[in-house]
């Protein structure tokens, strides 16, 4: 019986842990995601997106901002 119940336990945090991982890989691909869709197709700025948003994350900018600001920044790209 303990073995059952140890099995059980174990067997829950395995698959939280599943979870929370695939949740926020899937959060980082969705991201990332929109900061190449805003860049468009040219790599110098798809490039440029993706340190904006970097820059986001470390600036700790809120999934609901988030769209609004890499549109901001998208603004103050200068095509070299």
């Amino acid at each position: 019986m303990d073995y059952v119940v140890v099995a059980g336990i174990i067997a829950t945090l395995v698959a939280l842990y599943l979870h929370w991982w695939f949740f926020s890989r899937i959060r980082r691909w969705v991201d990332r995601d929109l900061a190449l869709n805003i860049a468009g197709s040219d790599p110098k700025k798809r490039e440029y997106m993706l340190k904006m948003l970097e820059q986001a994350k470390q600036q700790k900018v809120k999934k609901a901002e988030l769209q609004t600001w890499l549109e901001a920044a998208a603004k103050n790209y200068i095509e070299q």
